[in-house]
């Protein structure tokens, strides 16, 4: 099979030329071999080959949907025994997973032929993935641009036709955030939906979910199906879908109730173009026969985003410490502003951080009280386009700074100084909108309807109530075939 054959099919697409004998696994992931060592130099979206144990796969009986087709995981929680998982870190590059995680077990009981690991930001911590072990991931569409983060280096691959799917996670925006700049279908399923285990309970107290970027809402949908449902152990069991998501697909959505914003729930900027991308979606719902009217939920996005990174520098300042007493690492193997990350987080008392964890409930409600009078909820997924490979890199006044207050400990001159309040204005500036699901626990997605004049998508993001993932894929099914996306790939 030539590339040009192979970008032409979607995952499922591929296992049914798999099914019918048309092509082997052997010979897609030949295809997707070549792809990668064509494009990936200049992309660095691969960052740990697994080609041998890819090959020896493939010479085995697969079965399940994707059977026989050619699949990424991403270098963090998605473990596969004897593979090193670096969580994009210089602290964790020695750790290799004896064992597979959940999402590896079904990924593999779905048939997927996993050929190597994506690469990450520091921890996932960043809407960017540029980190110092790896070095940048760039965008297909135009490569002096960021990927986004934290699944940049998934998202790359997918756009640049590596894979049709690629494995992903998003714990304040890293599945959407991706694939909005990277044109591809990003959705996020609800607190629970997929099990985080057996290592972890779960991720960022549920804010984090598993699941992939792909070309094809039907190919997220059957992925959720392969993912979805609880191991043993999880602490979270939410209601099991009344029927396959992918039947979803192929079912009518019916007249919706949509209300949508386009202002920074930080009160910050938001470029024209992301503005353009959601009023040009506002007027294709009409056209689809929804009601779509301006409205958002009455929700403090500052508090939200205070809370956000309170969890955010806490779980920080915890992986540090399983890093140094689990794998031996030492401060300095961590970047500048992880270690600053941790030291806020350590400085934040238990009654700070548990305070922080109260008001989630708060968030929840207020979205629910939204749900009553509307179906979904619609924003722009980012406020700006895509930054420029490292145009956010902390500066380096900001980092000699940074490095007497970490010399001598002083987390809670930093604490006091406001210094939280200034990270939710700085760090979520470019993509403030995303977080509500995170803390929420309800499902979004980002739909890739948009791109601007200089050829770079943007994404439209909606946000569904918990555990309605089913009415998000109904409508990102009428959407993809209202103005279909599947063609429109970077050159």
């Amino acid at each position: 099979m030539k590339f040009e054959e192979y970008r032409q099919h979607d995952a499922l697409g591929l296992a049914a030329l798999v099914s019918s004998k048309q092509v082997t696994p052997s010979e897609l992931l030949d295809c997707a071999l070549d792809r990668a060592a064509a494009v990936n130099p200049e992309l660095n979206a691969i960052i740990t080959p697994m080609h041998e144990i890819a090959k020896a796969r493939v010479r085995d009986e697969l079965r399940g949907p994707f059977a026989g087709v050619p699949f990424l995981i991403k270098d963090i929680a998605q473990d596969h025994a004897g593979v090193a998982s670096s969580a994009g870190s210089r602290a964790f590059r020695h750790y290799v997973p004896a064992s597979h995680s959940e999402y590896v077990n079904r990924a593999l009981a779905a048939g997927l032929v996993i050929f190597g690991k994506t690469n990450t930001p520091e921890l996932a911590l960043k809407g960017t993935t540029e980190p110092e072990l790896w070095g940048p991931s760039r965008n297909p569409w135009n490569p002096d641009y960021t990927t986004g983060g934290s699944s940049g280096g998934s998202a790359a691959a997918v756009a640049a036709g590596m894979v049709p799917m690629a494995g992903a996670s998003d714990g304040g925006g890293s599945i959407r955030i991706p694939a909005a700049y990277c044109g591809l279908f990003g959705l996020r399923p609800s607190r629970g939906r997929v099990p985080a285990g057996p290592r972890h309970a779960e991720f960022w107290h549920g804010a984090s979910s598993e699941h992939v970027v792909s070309r094809s809402v039907r190919d997220s949908a059957a992925m959720l199906d392969a993912l979805q449902g609880p191991d043993s152990g999880a602490p979270f069991h939410i209601q099991a879908p009344a029927r396959p998501y992918l039947e979803e697909v192929v079912r009518d959505p019916g007249k919706l109730r949509i209300g949508y914003s386009t202002r920074s729930p930080l009160g910050l900027g938001v470029d024209p173009d992301a503005i353009q991308a959601i009023e040009a979606c506002v007027a294709l719902l009409r056209q689809l026969g929804h009601e779509v009217e301006e409205a958002e939920p009455a929700i403090d996005g500052q508090e939200l985003a205070e809370c956000f990174l309170t969890m955010y520098m806490g779980q920080t300042a915890a992986n540090m410490v399983e890093a140094q007493r689990l794998h031996g690492a030492r401060e300095q193997d961590f970047e500048l502003d992880t270690r600053a990350l941790g030291l806020l987080g350590r400085a934040l008392s238990a009654g700070e951080y548990t305070r922080s964890l109260f008001k989630w409930n708060g968030f929840s409600r207020s979205l629910a009280t939204f749900f009553q009078t509307y179906d979904l909820y619609l924003t722009p997924t980012q406020a700006c386009l895509p930054a420029k490979i490292g145009e956010q890199k902390t500066p380096a006044w900001q980092e000699a700074a940074l490095k007497p207050l970490l010399a001598l400990g002083l987390g809670k001159l930093l604490l006091q100084s406001g210094q939280v309040e200034k990270m939710a204005s700085e760090s979520l500036r470019r993509v403030p909108f995303t977080q509500l699901s995170n803390l929420t626990g309800t499902p979004s997605m980002s739909v890739p309807l948009y791109w601007t004049s200089d050829g770079l998508p943007l994404g439209a993001q909606f946000v569904a109530p918990f555990g309605d993932e089913a009415l998000l894929f109904r409508l990102a099914a009428q959407l993809e075939q209202a103005q279909p996306w599947f063609s429109r790939v970077p050159t």
